[in-house]
């Protein structure tokens, strides 16, 4: 009730909820990417900067799309399911699991949608290859352009009740 109150905007509200969690998961994404380098010795040869920032937008896309979800289902359960609905294929096709440009040509096709294959390229090019921001331009903009979709489904979807 006194969020309801509040003169606050859709996007005001949506920011709230979102930016927490993005802090939560850079901290818990640093904490794995340290492990990695100290238990498994996995190089790191490129830019913090380029890396975190990758992390920031895929965490930002990622928890938008949730805040999307909770707009358009009924229930915690229907926007779980809409959650695993949307991650399940998003690991199968986004090159994590399997060698992207080994898939068929509709995978991959389908696989561009989700931003983790985006981000996917974004940490190895940092990581292993030394990517620098000219050669990671394409995977930011296709994260941005997935963020600023969700978040503007997400806008017409949101509506002030308890």
């Amino acid at each position: 009730e006194n969020l309801l109150a509040m003169p606050i905007r859709p996007l005001e509200v949506m920011l709230g909820k979102v930016i927490p969690y993005i802090m939560v998961g850079l901290l818990q994404s640093l904490m794995i990417i340290a492990a990695a380098l100290w238990l498994f010795n996995v190089p790191f040869i490129g830019n913090s900067v380029i890396l975190i920032a990758g992390l920031a937008l895929f965490l930002l896309a990622n928890l938008t799309l949730g805040f999307t979800f909770s707009t358009i289902a009924a229930s915690q359960l229907q926007a779980l399911q809409m959650t695993f609905f949307f991650f399940l294929p998003s690991l199968m096709l986004s090159g994590f699991m399997f060698t992207f440009r080994g898939m068929p040509i509709w995978a991959q096709y389908l696989g561009e949608v989700f931003p983790l294959t985006h981000f996917l390229r974004i940490i190895r090019g940092v990581m292993l290859k030394d990517a620098n921001w000219q050669m990671l331009m394409l995977e930011f903009a296709a994260i941005l352009a997935f963020w600023l979709f969700s978040i503007l489904l997400a806008m017409l979807r949101y509506k002030r009740t308890l």
